[in-house]
């Protein structure tokens, strides 16, 4: 489940708090009724402050990447509305993706990027007019008309064929 990790580090932090807070009160009622001295008292504060800094320390590492973990679980899950946007549109303009996703175009773009990147979109990007048009990877061919102008397509990288008129970049996935 995502987050249990920040909830469990926050929960492990509380615990070396409380377990500080209950070993200086018991050594300080201790020393406040003369059952023990203030030498013993420092030696039970030393054996148990490792233990405490330890579960704190453990703790906070935990809850840092816990909340880690859910930032990118969200950037992920973003990523996949916009995926799930052109497939299910065929073709959706940038423009409307960051509108209705609450988002900066520059976002939406490097969203956009980063699934090519990972080879979970194939179709292609129109950068010049905002549009994303999907194909299936099986569909596209590097000697097929761009689907924006018609224009022959070149490739000009491994998995990317443009149009030298229009601009337009077809992502292919393997």
């Amino acid at each position: 489940m995502v987050g249990m990790g920040r909830v469990t580090g926050i929960i492990m932090v509380v615990a070396s708090i409380l377990i500080c807070l209950v070993a200086g009160a018991f050594l300080a009622s201790g020393v406040a009724t003369h059952r023990l001295s203030i030498s013993a008292a420092l030696l039970g504060l030393v054996l148990a402050l490792p233990a405490v800094l330890i579960l704190g320390g453990v703790g906070g590492y935990i809850a840092l990447r816990g909340h880690r973990e859910a930032v990118e679980f969200a950037e992920v899950e973003k990523e996949k509305q916009v995926l799930n946007m052109v497939l299910t549109q065929g073709q959706v303009r940038i423009s409307d993706i960051a509108l209705e996703m609450n988002a900066p175009r520059d976002q939406v773009e490097d969203w956009i990027r980063d699934l090519v990147g990972k080879q979970l979109f194939s179709g292609a990007v129109n950068w010049k007019d905002g549009i994303l048009y999907s194909r299936e990877a099986s569909q596209l061919k590097a000697d097929q008309k761009c689907p924006n102008c018609g224009a022959q397509l070149e490739l000009v990288g491994k998995g990317v064929v443009e149009c030298p008129y229009c601009g337009t970049q077809v992502f292919l996935s393997s």
